[in-house]
């Protein structure tokens, strides 16, 4: 990774989050001196925007940047389906993943959360779906020349399924009831955003905006007291333009939609979320939903899940489940809102 950029941060913008972090001078509880710091670059075939409250101290900042590199390096390693090196891929290569296979700490803790999450959502977030996504060509695969044929995703569905993962806590391992290949980029940038935010808790760094390809999270407040606001984007594949304005500490934020990343063949439109029940792409009229939880893999996974889903069965479990999740559907008019219960307090415009 290289191209960081070290400077005092006005606003950032994300693929599906706008991070509204303009500059303010101290007050009640910070020093005079205090600003938002950006640090950024390149990562998972994304950008980083990270926002930490500090003094100006280059050294400082430089330090911050090689630590959040090397983290975001170490996730890179483990949980790639691009790198052949990886130990995600070396994985899906096993030769007899019948047997327990040992995982990293990293990679275990994803894998369980992933699994959660699958079983909380009924499947509709499976991290065994990669070969049907690779079918539909938004994996490391390039895109086919046509959309796969029902006998061709009959086949690949046969070969996946999150209930055929069995994990082990102690020592960590894995084994599987069939050979699976396993894609984790629908929870690993929600889990490098976590990895960051620890890296700068151990720092020392009280107040900071993680941000990596629109998942964010954020903790303490920016230089005079205010909340990080961050903006949800209206679901149009043109110019951005905010939805809804939140506010948040000490939380984490991820949305999903079916807006950014598609094809169309024939008049018709693929979104590249795909709903592991069917094999086909995403149909329905949830164009995004934002969640909101404690750490930014919870919510990447869960965000997903819920797209999946579509809006009655997904606001019906967030609702349930009291999850603060927030619903774009696309009507012949444009768009409607709803929200459940749990994240109306986070809303400020």
């Amino acid at each position: 990774m290289t191209s960081r950029m070290l400077e005092p941060v006005r606003v950032v913008l994300a693929s599906a989050v706008l991070a509204l972090a303009g500059i303010a001078l101290a007050g009640c509880s910070f020093e005079p001196s205090e600003k938002v710091w950006e640090i950024s670059g390149p990562v998972f075939g994304t950008r980083y925007h990270i926002n930490v409250v500090l003094t100006e101290d280059q050294s400082r900042l430089e330090t911050l940047a090689q630590g959040i590199e090397a983290e975001l390096e170490k996730v890179d390693a483990a949980m790639s389906t691009w790198r052949e090196d990886s130990e995600l891929s070396r994985l899906n290569r096993a030769e007899r993943p019948e047997q327990w296979q040992e995982l990293s700490a990293p990679l275990y803790e994803v894998l369980k959360r992933a699994s959660e999450v699958s079983e909380l959502t009924g499947g509709a977030f499976d991290v065994t779906i990669g070969p049907v996504v690779n079918l539909w060509g938004f994996g490391p695969e390039a895109r086919p020349e046509q959309v796969p044929s029902d006998e061709t995703l009959a086949q690949a569905l046969a070969a996946t399924g999150h209930d055929k993962l069995e994990l082990r806590a102690m020592p960590p391992g894995i084994r599987q009831a069939q050979p699976q290949y396993i894609d984790l980029s629908a929870i690993a940038k929600g889990y490098g955003v976590d990895v960051v935010a620890r890296y700068l808790d151990s720092e020392g760094i009280e107040a900071y905006l993680v941000e990596i390809g629109g998942e964010v999270r954020v903790n303490g407040r920016k230089p005079g007291g205010d909340a990080w606001r961050l903006a949800i984007e209206q679901p149009t594949s043109g110019e951005q333009q905010v939805n809804r304005v939140v506010a948040l500490e000490s939380r984490a934020m991820a949305t999903s939609g079916d807006y950014r990343n598609y094809y169309e063949s024939e008049g018709r439109r693929y979104s590249h979320t795909i709903d592991p029940a069917t094999g086909q792409p995403i149909a329905h009229n949830l164009a995004s939903v934002t969640v909101i939880a404690e750490d930014c893999m919870s919510a990447d996974a869960l965000a997903t899940g819920f797209n999946v889903m579509g809006f009655e069965r997904a606001n019906a479990l967030a609702t349930r489940e009291n999850i603060p999740a927030y619903f774009i559907i696309r009507t012949d008019d444009g768009f409607e809102t709803h929200q459940t219960p749990a994240f109306s307090s986070y809303v400020t415009q």
